[in-house]
């Protein structure tokens, strides 16, 4: 009976090692915009299977949107943009908005953490974030860029 009990537990543990093996990956990647005195506003909202955009300004109360399926290829090179293991090195700086500026946001979602940035274009490692925004442009239709 004891043996048993010592197998059980062994195999639980083996188990759970595998579970926790299995690779971080991005799950969704979100981009805002978002400031400046006309209330200008762009955020992208990207998922495995899909991708949304809008835009526009509170003042002139201008709106667009769009929706898209995402194919695994883009997905793909959505997501080869990060370098996941940089992320917890990011650093953000300060808000910008209260002097009309813009503040670029960016949510990076794996499968094991969630990551929030804001302006963090002063950052060695921001040339992934500008890599993404490249990558959008090449999804987006010409109206919307």
């Amino acid at each position: 009976m004891f043996l048993l009990l010592i197998f059980f537990s062994c195999s639980q543990k083996t188990a759970d090692k595998n579970s926790d093996s299995k690779t971080e990956e991005i799950t969704f990647i979100g981009l805002s915009e978002i400031g400046g005195q006309s209330g200008y506003y762009r955020v992208v909202k990207v998922t495995k299977d899909s991708i949304h955009f809008e835009t526009g300004e509170t003042l002139t109360k201008k709106h667009k949107e769009w929706h898209s399926a995402i194919n695994p290829k883009n997905w793909k090179n959505i997501t080869s943009c990060f370098k996941i293991k940089n992320l917890d090195s990011v650093e953000s700086s300060p808000s910008i908005q209260p002097i009309d500026g813009i503040d670029e946001s960016f949510q990076i979602k794996t499968n094991k953490k969630s990551h929030v940035y804001v302006n963090a274009q002063n950052d060695i490692h921001y040339r992934q974030f500008a890599n993404f925004k490249q990558q959008i442009l090449k999804i987006l239709p010409k109206e919307y860029q």
